[in-house]
């Protein structure tokens, strides 16, 4: 595993933006019972000598620890404005200020974090919800929550911070409960908790091999078992960002993770919610260890959807970009099996599966290879061109396999001629097959006729 520095933040993907419709809220688990002391506001911490701040710093992290009820509006408006006056107070004071993160303050700010973050996340308020069609849920106590990950980002990020010290507190079981938060339904939180994790990952050497078998087994729980975690594209952008960091040669754990994990990825459902940041991943490892290639075509090729065009249109798009960093010798592996797919593509009735395939032939690279090894390619991608470039309904279609045609033609004339004869003489042979079995229906049906008139 190399040790080099992470990018700062994480997204290579342009977030999807939220519905603007009215969010629905749902609460956490935990509510403060009336039975809890009223908080009471204290002395802002610039305004008592140095030597009486970190006392007082952690009488206010220990209010913090506080849990109010958001779904109840009006209840505790009080309490509830002087938690996030204190919050506020404590992200600006471990932001500026100097020396603060003495000892004795870390295990109050994983108590006060964990006492906020780390709850039973409720059930959809939808049993169907479906990611790509529904709004989702947010969480009501988010004023306090984003305030809450605000500080724990600035504690982590600080100049100040040791991670000799925070080892003793920031351990396994805390990382499990992080990693169960990234199934909330609110993207704002998951987005915290993305930066928060990496942020982890990236100064605690001892948790990286934890944490990376934790995802492992949330995503294995995902494909085999339950098919629903709203955080697998967020998990998947962390993974983005530590493949990078993989030392070279890749460890067979590494290559395992791919194989067994990245690639079962494909079959779920929902791909289109986290497609982008996986195929990243792929093309991620490819770049890294060329030799995976045929592994992960032939891989893809296995989960190749039968019946979703959109998937199929997203498969396509994934094949590009491992085309786009393909080898040459790598390509010659993969190429008879991957061509007999597209050529199916091409000749998909849903426009967009085959418009997406001719796309290929827009790309230098990709038809520099298709150019290099035509004697293998045009074979296999002729028939299915010409058959529907007399047959597909959709005109713009038509348009895009004439100008492919026209590259093979460029590419190889001599080959483009046998081929185009050798289709023509088994069309005619495949009509003469078709016009002997009618004639044999139309005797067997006058037979049959005849039959019954002798009855």
């Amino acid at each position: 595993m190399s040790s080099a520095p992470f990018v700062d933040r994480i997204d290579p993907f342009a977030k999807r933006s939220l519905k603007k419709k009215t969010k629905k809220s749902q609460g956490s688990s935990r509510y403060r019972n009336s039975q809890d002391v009223e908080l009471l506001a204290l002395p802002l911490l610039k305004d008592v000598p140095a030597t009486e701040q970190e006392d007082l710093f952690i009488r206010k992290l220990r209010q913090c620890c506080v849990a109010f009820d958001f779904m109840d509006p009006l209840a505790d408006l009080k309490g509830k404005e002087i938690k996030r006056a204190t919050l506020n107070e404590l992200v600006g004071y471990i932001t500026v200020g100097r020396d603060v993160l003495t000892e004795p303050v870390y295990p109050e700010i994983i108590k006060m974090i964990s006492s906020n973050l780390f709850r039973t996340l409720p059930p959809s308020d939808n049993p169907d919800y479906d990611p790509e069609e529904d709004d989702p849920t947010l969480e009501a106590s988010w004023p306090h929550l984003q305030l809450v990950y605000e500080f724990f980002l600035r504690f982590l990020e600080s100049v100040n911070f040791q991670p000799t010290i925070g080892k003793k507190v920031i351990d396994q079981k805390f990382v499990l409960q992080l990693l169960d938060l990234f199934d909330s339904e609110d993207p704002r939180e998951r987005d915290f908790l993305k930066t928060v994790l990496h942020r982890i990952y990236g100064k605690f050497l001892g948790l990286r091999a934890f944490i990376r078998k934790q995802i492992n087994n949330i995503f294995l729980r995902f494909v085999y078992e339950t098919e629903h975690f709203n955080g697998v594209g967020e998990l998947l952008e962390i993974l983005g960002s530590i493949i990078n960091g993989f030392a070279l040669p890749l460890k067979s754990e590494h290559k395992q993770f791919l194989v067994k994990v990245l690639l079962p990825l494909h079959k779920v459902k929902s791909l289109s919610m986290y497609h982008a940041q996986l195929a990243y991943c792929v093309v991620q490892f490819l770049e890294k260890d060329p030799t995976l290639t045929e592994p992960v075509v032939r891989g893809l090729l296995k989960f190749w959807p039968k019946t979703c065009s959109q998937k199929e249109v997203m498969f396509l798009g994934e094949i590009e970009e491992i085309l786009d960093v393909i080898e040459p010798a790598q390509f010659v592996k993969i190429q008879e099996p991957l061509f007999k797919q597209i050529a199916k593509c091409v000749s998909s009735p849903h426009f967009q599966v085959a418009e997406r395939a001719l796309y290929y032939w827009n790309n230098e690279y990709i038809v520099s290879l298709i150019e290099e090894n035509n004697q293998v390619i045009m074979p296999i991608m002729f028939p299915a061109l010409y058959r529907m470039s007399k047959e597909h309904w959709n005109q713009s279609i038509v348009t895009f396999i004439y100008n492919v045609l026209k590259t093979f033609m460029e590419m190889n004339s001599k080959l483009f001629d046998e081929l185009t004869a050798s289709y023509k003489a088994e069309r005619q042979k495949e009509k003469k097959r078709e016009k002997e079995r009618d004639e044999l229906w139309k005797r067997l049906g006058e037979l049959q006729l005849g039959a019954k008139r002798a009855k």
